[in-house]
């Protein structure tokens, strides 16, 4: 009789490598498929395969979507300016429902009815690939190994592995940080930085970016082109979504270019400490943000900053399939139709300069914001513009010098 199958979101990280063994211990009724999405992470996908296999997998689906990433999910950000708690630009979040996504594909072609993944039973991930999956596919059930063994730290889960043969490709007790990687961040969590007393050691930690005293000692320009709101063209040369953010990436880590450090608060409810990568991501929207200050009207511009912090939380809180998220991506896909020019950044020791841009839908314009009296501005017209604008201003001191002032006449001229 054919076994029933499990779909395992797999990595060949820490976490991932044990569930194969784990799951064959404990579900041994399951036919187990192990599913890689790439989305730019920079594994040997050959090596990763192997991997599952010799581990137990009967079968592995290698998925390289690394544009459709980009294109379909991080532009939807850079076009929201999207950043969670003033600093974090949302690498893992962006990613985990492309993977859910790729992992209901990958158990509707083999008939499976369970999918597994290693997050952890602390983190937001778990809740961003299962509410994920649920919108995708609510039949599909769930088995997460972090809520169930009695596996309890990731030294404990090296030792498991070490007794299971598994190749661990470099992890150990003393290099013990839980990494997360994709096209567009790298995430360190785990190690020394769970003491926030400690400053990061980033010569050890870093991977996508040069320390800033590693950083070249010239200033480097750059000019990306924007097309209603999307990055096309770098320095005059036209990329897609891949092409671009590892271009930028390469040239924003050289430059020490996107590092935070950020104690931020995860969707269950706890903080946690993270060192997070983000070169080319950075650069993308610190250039999308000058742009959209040329071209847009005041009050779309100001509207659109507070649904940008909304837009942050709700990637962060796992509603990439919610329909409050597609109806924030439709006002902001209109908001993006004059998003469109160039703009040129100076890069030097971890820095982003403005250097200058250009748009058709420019709204500023030189000679009426000029000191200088022009045709389209007479400066005698802000007088009365003054007047009624400070008209509620001018009511409020009287009643208040009503109020003080007993018995007494008080007059005031609205007049100069």
């Amino acid at each position: 009789m054919e076994k029933e199958k499990v779909v395992l979101a797999y990595s060949g990280g820490l976490d991932t490598s044990i569930i194969i063994p784990w799951l064959k211990e404990n579900y041994n009724d399951l036919d187990i498929i192990a599913c890689c999405v790439n989305v730019g992470q920079e594994d040997d996908m050959e090596f990763v395969k192997k991997k599952a296999l010799s581990s137990g997998a009967s079968k592995v689906y290698i998925e390289n979507v690394v544009n459709e990433f980009v294109e379909e999910y991080v532009y939807k950000g850079i076009k929201a300016n999207a950043v969670y708690e003033g600093k974090y630009l949302l690498g893992t979040a962006y990613a985990r429902p492309l993977i859910a996504k790729k992992l209901v594909e990958a158990a509707h072609k083999e008939g499976a009815k369970y999918i597994a993944h290693g997050c952890t039973g602390k983190g937001n991930d778990q809740v961003r690939l299962e509410t994920a999956i649920a919108a995708l596919d609510p039949t599909i059930q769930i088995i997460a190994p972090w809520r169930i063994w009695d596996i309890g730290s990731r030294e404990e889960a090296i030792d498991y592995a070490e007794s299971k043969n598994i190749d661990l490709n470099g992890i150990t007790k003393e290099k013990i940080y839980s990494r997360d990687q994709n096209i567009l961040h790298i995430s360190h969590e785990g190690g020394m930085l769970e003491n926030p007393g400690l400053e990061p050691d980033y010569d050890e930690i870093l991977v996508m970016t040069n320390t800033i005293e590693n950083t070249p000692d010239l200033a480097e320009y750059i000019e990306i082109e924007f097309k209603e709101g999307i990055p096309v063209k770098l320095n005059s040369k036209k990329l897609n979504g891949e092409e671009m953010l590892k271009s930028l990436n390469k040239i924003g880590g050289t430059h020490g270019i996107g590092i935070i450090d950020l104690l931020e608060n995860r969707l269950v409810g706890m903080k946690s400490r993270g060192i997070y990568e983000t070169p080319g991501g950075t650069l993308l929207i610190e250039a999308h943000k000058y742009l959209e200050s040329f071209v847009l009207e005041k009050d779309t511009a100001h509207f659109k900053d507070m649904m940008s912090q909304k837009y942050a939380e709700l990637v962060y809180n796992a509603m990439w399939f919610s329909g409050l998220k597609d109806a924030f991506d439709a006002f902001i896909d209109s908001t993006q139709k004059a998003v469109n020019g160039k703009v040129k950044l100076k890069l030097y020791k971890g820095t982003i300069k403005f250097a200058g841009m250009v748009s058709e839908n420019a709204l500023y314009n030189e000679s009426i914001s000029s000191f200088s009296t022009g045709d389209l501005y007479d400066q005698k017209d802000a007088t009365g513009f003054i007047h009624l604008y400070s008209l509620p201003y001018k009511i409020q001191a009287l009643n208040k010098l009503n109020n003080t002032v007993s018995n007494t006449e008080v007059k005031y001229s609205f007049k100069e």
